[in-house]
């Protein structure tokens, strides 16, 4: 997808490339402005000596939701650093418009709330989703019903009130791959929204598909360095509008530091997604024929997440890593592995997260821009519960002999493979 084109925002015909489009998308403005990075605002409120003026100008946000021409009024309106990542990132999902807030889960809130707003509560998803976006929905905090269904159940579940259908694709944490054209068909007029955090626009681009609305928790590949907390939804203006009504009235605003690091982030993203992308391929390969491993989940779609389920302990492989670090998140430049269901997805019901596919010994691995090798050995040795496997620069690779392996795969690899199990072990104890 990094090689496709997109279409530009000057009056030229010709299109540019994705990642032509992460590095200059939000900036095209800069060297006419004398400048070579984008600035920073950090105003909270912005003076004006003609009030009459600036009535006129709430008046219009209040009605339209549209972006004011000059100055914002006030930071909850709008901010110009903010505005540009908005831009950029518009750009790169090939939608109109683009409206950040504070967090993954402050953008979901805000769609949730502007459908509310239009009457229509009820909500269709399909399951894996991430869990705190499960809980969202199934603990009705926001007032919205949800029905849960496969995706060949959407279009029975669909009511007059329905006023939006969830997926996400990969899924968080099984990486659970769904058509979206196919989806969207079943939707009809309902929008459907995809969660396209795993993905992002480098390997798919939801509304070419169908999709209506694109949702990223930006805290992850947007960002990729694990410094920035954020979130964005893509969509058209129409939505866009009421998307800022929201936000100012409910205060979840991106702060302006979060919205330049986050507009830094799109510039390396192709570059970021398909190294690491190959290197989790690579990863997925070996570890479906290693025999300590139960299971491996990868998408066809490729990518830098992977899922494994493993014969042993899972609770040992998190304390086992060296190099690898065990936290919750991902998409960041280092390798992340963690235990959905003790943390990603622990709030979701235990019968829930079982039949979604959320078992007890599943781990979610997000897969950085180290060395594959180191990485491997890093596993390895986690998974046997040895001592880590530590080589200096000048050294050469370690290579196990489970991590003797042929010629990798290439990235868009399809893998939810059962590995042998461990000899003496028991069949599906997993």
């Amino acid at each position: 997808m990094d090689t496709e084109s997109v279409p530009p925002p000057s009056t030229t015909t010709r299109s540019r490339a994705l990642a032509t489009e992460a590095v200059h998308a939000g900036r095209d403005d800069l060297a006419a402005l004398g400048l070579h990075a984008a600035p920073i605002d950090l105003s909270t409120t912005y003076p004006s000596y003609d009030s009459r003026a600036e009535a006129e100008r709430i008046d219009t946000f209040a009605t339209t939701g549209a972006r004011l021409d000059g100055p914002p009024v006030y930071a909850r309106l709008d901010n110009p650093t903010t505005a540009r990542f908005e831009t950029a990132l518009a750009r790169l999902e090939g939608t109109a418009s683009a409206v950040s807030f504070a967090s993954g889960m402050a953008a979901l809130t805000a769609v949730l709330l502007a459908r509310a707003s239009a009457g229509l509560r009820h909500v269709v998803a399909v399951r894996p989703l991430y869990g705190c976006s499960d809980h969202l929905l199934g603990a009705g905090l926001l007032g919205t019903e949800v029905t849960w269904t496969d995706p060949a159940g959407i279009a029975d579940a669909i009511r007059p009130d329905t006023g939006l259908v969830i997926v996400e694709t990969p899924a968080n944490p099984t990486l659970a791959e769904i058509d979206i054209r196919a989806v969207a068909h079943s939707c009809g007029s309902v929008p459907l929204l995809v969660d396209n955090t795993f993905a992002t626009p480098v390997l798919q681009r939801p509304v070419e598909h169908g999709a209506r609305i694109v949702l990223h928790s930006a805290t992850k590949y947007l960002g990729g360095h694990g410094d920035v907390m954020g979130g964005v939804v893509a969509c058209d203006e129409e939505f866009a509008a009421v998307l800022r009504q929201v936000r100012f009235a409910t205060g979840g605003v991106l702060h302006p530091m979060a919205g330049y690091l986050l507009l830094r982030g799109l510039s390396t993203l192709p570059v970021r997604v398909r190294a690491a992308s190959a290197s989790a391929a690579e990863l997925a390969r070996r570890l479906s024929a290693d025999p300590r491993i139960a299971r491996v989940h990868y998408p066809e779609l490729g990518g830098a997440m992977v899922s494994f389920e493993v014969y042993g302990d899972p609770h040992r492989v998190i304390a086992g890593v060296r190099l690898i670090t065990p936290a919750v998140s991902l998409g960041s430049v280092d390798t992340l592995i963690q235990h959905p269901a003790s943390i990603s997805h622990r709030i979701v019901e235990e019968g829930d997260r079982h039949a979604s596919g959320v078992g007890d010994r599943l781990l979610r691995m997000s897969v950085g821009l180290e060395d594959v090798e180191d990485l491997w050995a890093d596993l390895c040795q986690a998974l046997s519960g040895e001592e880590p496997v530590r080589r200096g620069l000048s050294a050469q690779p370690v290579r196990t002999a489970s991590a003797s392996v042929p010629a990798p795969v290439s990235a868009s690899a399809a893998v939810s493979v059962p590995a042998g199990p461990v000899p003496g072990s028991r069949q599906g104890a997993r």
